[in-house]
């Protein structure tokens, strides 16, 4: 992850080396070359995820987006990139979000599961039907593509009803934790109290964030539905859609992978759509 960058941009190198000096370990060394239990390590997988995204991005020769979105962490990267945080701020935070996520995780045995092909409504129906034990819808990803989150039983026996509902598949997910869901109460204090402490600049350009699914450019708005962001869930869907809505024809992934261009392709079909990922690290190099 991001080693030609570091290879061959003096900006990117530097970048990665000051992130090693605030993390306390040097990430560059288990983002090049860790194996993957590595990288899925708490400490490591949200930062990584988050350099490679906004080291490339700042990378880019003279970037001036006119909105930015993220889905869950990749919000962060977001807010870099409408300079909302500086670099720095948001690698803490980063940080700081990924240890109590974790102590959030160890506190009670939880889980998320992926429902393929059923409407959104019926899926919160389903969710709201289960009452004793919680079980919340997540991650608007898509039309189709909705992930559950919740305590292992109640996500299992959601699944269940989802699949008797006509859901294609209800699929647990191997993840560490109930994401998005009011089991991560514990870990907004810790969140909150660092975000109180950062400094949150009025944005370049709108952010649309995941809790509500609009324009935002006020920074006590923002910062509200950061820390909200982890109990709320991820309105990816709604928040494209808004994007589209008030304008945007051209969407450009920034990070590792292809996910949100292939969610946003079965979001609406008439954008456009590409990417700034791995294979296109050289031609940043340059």
């Amino acid at each position: 992850m991001g080693k030609s960058l570091y290879d061959n941009n003096a900006r990117a190198k530097a970048l990665f080396e000051q992130a090693n000096e605030i993390l306390g370990f040097r990430i560059s060394d288990i983002m090049f070359n860790g194996t993957e239990e590595d990288l899925k390590r708490t400490e490591v997988t949200q930062p990584a995820v988050f350099l490679h995204s906004v080291i490339a991005f700042l990378c880019l020769d003279n970037p001036r987006p006119d909105m930015t979105a993220g889905h869950s962490l990749g919000e962060f990267s977001a807010l870099v990139a409408n300079n909302t945080l500086a670099f720095e701020d948001a690698l803490r935070l980063v940080a700081i979000r990924a240890n109590a996520m974790q102590k959030a995780c160890e506190a009670t045995p939880s889980t998320m599961a992926a429902v393929l092909a059923l409407d959104d409504a019926k899926v919160e129906e389903i969710c709201a039907s289960i009452t004793d034990d919680i079980v919340v819808p997540a991650n608007y990803n898509c039309p189709g593509q909705l992930v559950i989150s919740g305590t292992v039983p109640a996500v299992e026996k959601a699944c269940e009803l989802m699949k008797a509902a006509g859901a294609k598949r209800a699929l647990i997910l191997p993840v560490g934790g109930a994401f998005h869901s009011p089991l991560m109460a514990p870990a907004q204090a810790e969140l909150q109290a660092a975000i109180e402490k950062t400094t949150f600049n009025t944005p370049s350009c709108p952010v649309y964030q995941n809790v509500v699914a609009k324009a935002v450019t006020d920074p006590a708005e923002i910062r509200k539905n950061l820390i909200s962001q982890l109990t709320g869930a991820v309105r990816w869907t709604q928040s494209v859609q808004a994007m589209i809505a008030d304008g945007a024809k051209r969407f450009t992934e920034v990070g590792p992978g292809k996910v949100l261009q292939g969610l946003i392709q079965k979001i609406d079909k008439n954008v456009t759509v590409d990417g700034i990922s791995t294979g296109l690290e050289e031609a940043i190099a340059k």
